[in-house]
């Protein structure tokens, strides 16, 4: 037998459990002295805390990703020129090409039926099924310059979330604790609270926390 396994065969349970929990105690015993080391500055201890990039305006971010909305189109986006070509064949340019998961055939053009305004001193442009967010228009930021190839549920919830349409890249969540950092070094700097239906990107969308890099 090699010397290894002649230990292995002659230490007793008490050795055992004592040596073990010696162990543990020191990585313990490290890991709550680190925050104090004086001659460990924040680019060498990987518990110190990193300042941000840019000063933080915001102390907590609290972000819905409400999965089975209306669309865009019947809400926040305003098509005039799809309203007037309502019904009528789709034009080839934008069919040839292009892979789409449920169309079949020659589809048509479909506008919404609900009327949009503008409001506030912005002129955010609002469908009437939103009297209540028309209210505070000046309050909120549409951002419209988003633009993704993915045309399935799921990729696409992955693309929005991560900014890359494949598995394995940090969220929102990780990137906003990245940013504003933590005030515990003990609690989660995120957390994903799901009701109904988990959404088409599933547990991706709860990808590690990045504070630590």
């Amino acid at each position: 037998m090699t010397p290894d396994q002649t230990y292995r065969q002659t230490v007793s349970r008490r050795e055992l459990f004592q040596n073990l929990g010696t162990g543990i105690g020191s990585i313990a015993l490290a890991s709550l002295l680190a925050n104090d080391l004086p001659a460990a500055p924040a680019t060498t201890n990987p518990l110190a805390p990193k300042p941000p990039h840019f000063a933080a305006k915001a102390k907590n971010v609290i972000f819905l990703h409400m999965v089975g909305a209306p669309s865009h189109l019947d809400l926040f986006e305003n098509k005039p020129a799809l309203q007037e070509n309502d019904g009528q064949p789709c034009p080839d340019e934008f069919l040839v090409g292009q892979r789409f998961a449920f169309l079949r055939g020659h589809p048509k053009l479909l506008g919404t039926e609900f009327k949009f305004a503008k409001h506030g001193d912005a002129g955010v442009e609002l469908s009437e099924l939103l009297p209540n967010l028309a209210t505070v228009a000046d309050e909120i930021c549409m951002i419209k310059s988003l633009h993704t190839e993915h045309f399935n549920h799921a990729p696409a919830q992955l693309f929005f979330q991560t900014g890359f349409g494949r598995f394995g890249r940090p969220t929102i969540g990780s990137w906003a604790n990245y940013g504003l950092g933590s005030e515990n070094q003990d609690l989660p700097g995120f957390v994903v609270l799901i009701t109904g239906s988990v959404a088409g990107a599933g547990n991706s969308l709860r990808t590690p926390d990045l504070s630590g890099i």
